[in-house]
């Protein structure tokens, strides 16, 4: 038992030995070049995507013991914590003052344009119409466009000597929007966020009981510990991965929001495969929380938690969007709301926000 254990988590074993050479080797490869701190931080890039992958699949088993809605909420908050955690290391290694703005603001057109695109498009080809519950679409695409409007469109219109007030504001609506939300994710508006597949019949053979439930219960403690481990491995490989990918791009004609969209492509790997597979699966309940949820938890947590940093610090960011981002956000949104209206998805809905994805790609790569 315990040597399948560890082979299974070989990756976040692997992770160990590899976060103590970059933290020592540090020094030597920042004299070695750009060159090699770019290799550095590109291999470090996909180690932390690996781990992160194991901490969503220790979620997936939780969430898949507690069910819907609270399964998917667990999914997207251990990728908001995932995201947190590297932006905050990150923020210490940079001077971007817009790095969480351009962070939040990649990680909702991957998720919203991106994963359930992809996953809209896919699972259309295959099945056709797919099914869900259109209050979670409504409720989420609401929730989501009054928290970035507050948090990063308003701020465009407050005086820079006033910040801090808008600030403690912002964490405060942040924190009520959420408590609100949760209380109806997890409570008498449940159903709103779940959808009634048709059973499957269990295989034969398959362990019923309390050995099974005992076995179950085992699985569960290992990856709450799995994934606390997994995080705090994350946070020490993201420390050094900053280092190096700030020294490879500094100089260099490299879009300016590359560093924002790495760490929200980072947070966001592993609910792509979760979104994918559940597409192909017909269960595209599961897809639009994972990727509207996790769109929503990325704004209304990530934002309290920098601006709280920026009170503290005395430093503040800019958060507030370009005239770009904020067309693309609102297109973004304002296809959602007439998508998921319907309480079907179909493939020319899913190639809509794909093609809004590829457009954010464009945009990227031309300065914008």
């Amino acid at each position: 038992m315990a040597g399948s254990i560890l082979k299974q988590e070989r990756i976040l074993l692997l992770a160990i030995p590899a976060a103590i050479a970059a933290y020592m080797a540090e020094h030597a490869i920042f004299e070695a070049g750009k060159t090699a701190s770019l290799i550095a931080a590109i291999a470090l890039i996909g180690l932390i995507v690996l781990v992160s992958m194991r901490v969503a699949h220790h979620a997936e088993i939780l969430a898949a013991k507690v069910g819907d809605p609270y399964g998917t909420m667990i999914l997207t908050l251990s990728a908001v914590a995932v995201e947190v955690l590297i932006l905050a290391i990150i923020m210490s290694e940079s001077s971007s003052p817009t790095l969480v703005r351009d962070t939040i603001y990649s990680a909702v057109m991957i998720d919203i344009n991106g994963i359930l695109g992809l996953a809209a498009l896919l699972g259309g080809l295959r099945h056709g119409e797919q099914p869900y519950n259109d209050d979670s679409g409504k409720t989420y695409g609401v929730m989501i466009l009054t928290a970035m409007g507050i948090s990063m469109i308003v701020p465009e219109f407050i005086p820079d000597e006033s910040w801090h007030v808008y600030s403690a504001f912002t964490i405060v609506a942040m924190i009520a929007l959420y408590a609100l939300f949760l209380k109806m994710q997890v409570g008498p508006h449940s159903y709103f966020f779940s959808y009634a597949y048709p059973r499957k019949a269990h295989p034969a053979g398959q362990q019923s009981g309390s050995h099974a439930e005992e076995e179950e219960e085992g699985s569960v403690s290992l990856s709450i510990g799995l994934i606390i481990a997994g995080v705090v491995l994350i946070g020490v490989l993201a420390e050094s991965m900053a280092a190096f990918l700030s020294q490879s791009l500094e100089g260099t004609s490299a879009p300016p929001a590359l560093m924002a969209v790495v760490v929200a492509t980072i947070s966001a790997s592993p609910e792509i495969l979760t979104a994918l597979r559940s597409a192909l699966r017909n269960r595209m309940q599961a897809v639009v929380n994972i990727a509207m949820g996790a769109s929503l938890s990325t704004v209304i947590l990530t934002v309290p938690v920098m601006e709280g940093i920026a009170l503290y610090t005395g430093q503040p960011f800019i958060m507030a969007m370009t005239p770009v981002q904020t067309v693309m956000v609102f297109i973004t949104l304002i296809a959602a709301a007439i998508n998921l209206n319907d309480g079907e998805t179909n493939a020319i809905e899913g190639m809509t926000h794909f093609i809004l994805f590829a457009t954010f790609i464009m945009l990227l790569f031309l300065g914008l």
